[in-house]
């Protein structure tokens, strides 16, 4: 028993430790991969303003001899050319704020320089034919690197041929100063580096890792840097850590390795023993051949990676814990089974009974359900022959309605045989265009007529409108148009006040111009045997109501309305007009389209003669419904 617990016990020490190290290497593993995500955004951001600031002056070189004054020194050196080209220069070089802008001849000697003022750095006179920007560019190739110039100043070289016709005269050179780059080390919050072609710090967060070479440089090499001083007169000394690079071709990202000792790398970093654990992170600069390098610490992801670690197997270890006091419980569990059935045994006998009571609720439970069903049948039944009387009702109703449609279609078949009438003879006058207009105005009311039975159906339902921001002035021009040749055969004069334009309602369109041409015709029909035939139509706002509405009046000279019509006006099947003139049905359509939009419709007597009946259709106001634009 005693051997059987100690190996459980080196099992489970195992496994904390088999837990502990696979939480550590992971959590390792996450907090190096956000690191470097973190260090790479700041690279990018570094690189972007590395290569905005130096990048943006190189096309300079290729304009300057673009400049007349140029040209001519060239072509002619002397003292008046040389002085106009060096103010030129001095101007251009204060423009843009590099270091200096000169002109070489092809020679290699500085012709012109924009800074002549300066004694120490003029360059005026001085044969620069040793330099690489000097040699690519008179064999008619321009070039860009990193130099320490004659007075000691380095700066970022590029230069451009300069041509008269075919042939290279001269070299133009700008130096672009590289102070602005120092103040951006700590965007990168690390020691960082920038590097050139030949793998030389040409700048660095460190100043003793500047001027020293990340890999030993061939002789051969040496020698041509020195003739062509690109570092003056340094030595350039070994980079004092070992550094193992590899660069991704697609991405250009670069990442490296550290050789040595802690001691070493703790040094040349400036950290303390035992923080010496560093991730090299680099970006190649696009067009530039240098490439910049950051030296990230990972001491605080192997910290939190080591607490996670322990966390991790502090975990296991609760885990084992928790699986021994399962195990426990279990055994106790077992011997409360036994216990269990003996007082199983004992309710046996009280189960049944309860059971045979409970059998009896049953019954009498199901009983009682099967009566509420049938009564909730019963109800289903009354429910259904009241909905279909309720059915039969409307349909009998919609078959009295259905005799209304003739009524209905009437004026819209008036309006399209007068459009047709008007179409050909516009067309026996070769007037195509009206023509074209009254035919496209007769596919309207054909449509028209298809949707005119839906306010019919408002009997027995409401049906759902579209409402819209209407033309208030423009329906009713419209509802007018279509009786154009009765109001000329009854010489019925039409005082139209309602302005298109003018009110905008909210409202179906379609069904406004029905109810228009509803009131219009019950009008025209009033006034069949009246001496003075007038038809007035009026629009005025009414800002007190809720919402604010439109009234819309209509208004005849015929003989009025009477008490008795009053009190019957709106009810179906009641009409004012001669005995199969009409079934009593128009007004109480139209009372119904307009609560559909929340309007209303009203009648009285206008002072004087002729009935007036006032429609009124909601306000369109742009803070409450879309702003779309006014139905046409």
């Amino acid at each position: 028993m005693a051997l059987r617990r100690a190996l459980l016990a080196l099992v489970a020490l195992a496994l904390i430790a088999a837990g502990g190290f696979w939480v550590y290497e992971r959590s390792f593993a996450q907090g190096a991969a956000s690191l470097k995500a973190a260090s790479n955004g700041r690279l990018d951001l570094f690189a972007s303003v590395v290569e905005a600031r130096v990048r943006r002056l190189e096309p300079v070189p290729a304009t300057i001899q673009l400049n007349p004054v140029v040209v001519r020194l060239l072509q002619a050196p002397g003292a008046a050319h040389a002085l106009a080209a060096n103010d030129y220069l001095s101007r251009l070089n204060a423009h843009l704020g590099s270091l200096a802008v000169f002109v070489l001849d092809v020679r290699g000697v500085v012709l012109a320089s924009s800074n002549t003022a300066l004694r120490d750095d003029s360059l005026r006179g001085e044969d620069v034919s040793y330099r690489p920007y000097y040699l690519e560019a008179l064999a008619g190739r321009s070039t860009r690197h990193f130099a320490i110039g004659s007075g000691g100043h380095a700066g970022y070289f590029a230069s451009h041929p300069i041509y008269d016709g075919p042939r290279v005269v001269g070299v133009a050179v700008i130096k672009i100063g590289l102070d602005a780059l120092e103040q951006t080390w700590p965007m990168l919050g690390a020691p960082a580096l920038v590097a050139d072609a030949n793998q030389v710090v040409i700048l660095s967060s460190q100043p003793q890792w500047r001027y020293t070479s990340l890999a030993p440089l061939p002789t051969e090499r040496r020698v041509d840097l020195q003739l062509a001083q690109t570092y003056g007169a340094l030595r350039l000394p070994l980079f004092p850590l070992s550094v193992e690079l590899s660069v991704d071709e697609d991405s250009q990202e670069v990442q490296g390795l550290l050789r040595g000792d802690e001691a070493k790398v703790s040094a040349a970093l400036g950290q303390a023993r035992g923080q010496a654990d560093f991730m090299v992170l680099g970006r190649s600069l696009d067009g530039m051949d240098w490439r910049v390098l950051i030296f990230t610490s990972l001491a605080a992801v192997r910290h939190q990676a080591l607490l996670d670690g322990i966390g991790g197997a502090v975990s296991v270890a609760f885990l084992l814990l928790l699986a021994l006091y399962w195990a426990q419980r279990q055994r106790i569990e077992r011997q409360k089974l036994g216990a269990k059935r003996q007082l199983e045994q004992a309710n046996a006998e009280l189960e049944q009974e309860v059971g045979r009571r409970t059998q009896e609720l049953t019954d009498a439970n199901t009983l009682l359900r099967k009566e509420v069903a049938e009564r909730e049948q019963t109800e289903k039944t009354l429910r259904a022959a009241q909905n279909e009387l309720v059915h039969a009702g409307k349909m009998a109703v919609l078959g009295q309605l259905a005799a209304s449609i003739t009524h209905e279609l009437t004026q819209p078949l008036g309006g399209i045989r007068t459009l047709s009438g008007n179409a050909a003879e516009f067309m026996r006058r070769g007037n195509h265009g009206a023509a074209q207009e009254n035919l496209s105005i007769v596919a309207r009311l054909v449509d028209q007529m298809a949707r005119i039975i839906d306010p019919l159906k408002s009997f027995s339902r409401k049906s759902s409108s579209r409402p819209e921001a209407t033309d208030v002035g423009r329906i009713v021009e419209q509802a007018l148009f279509l009786f154009q040749l009765r109001l000329r055969h009854e010489q019925v004069e039409t005082d139209n006040r309602c302005e298109p334009g003018r009110w905008i309602a909210w409202c179906d369109a379609n069904r406004l111009e029905q109810v228009l041409v509803n009131l219009v015709g019950n009008a025209l029909d009033a006034m069949r045997d009246a001496p003075r035939k007038t038809l007035q139509i009026t629009a005025e706002l009414r800002p007190d109501q809720v919402p604010p509405a439109i009234a819309i009046q209509v208004q005849d000279t015929g003989k009025g309305l009477s008490e008795a019509d009053f009190a019957h006006l709106f009810e179906p099947f009641y009409t004012t007009k001669a005995t199969g003139a009409g079934l009593g049905l128009g007004l109480v359509i139209c009372r119904d389209i307009a609560a559909e939009f929340k309007g209303s419709l009203t009648a009285h007597n206008a002072p004087g003669a002729g009935a007036c009946f006032t429609l009124t259709v909601p306000l369109w106001q742009p803070s409450m419904h879309p702003k779309i634009p006014p139905t046409p």
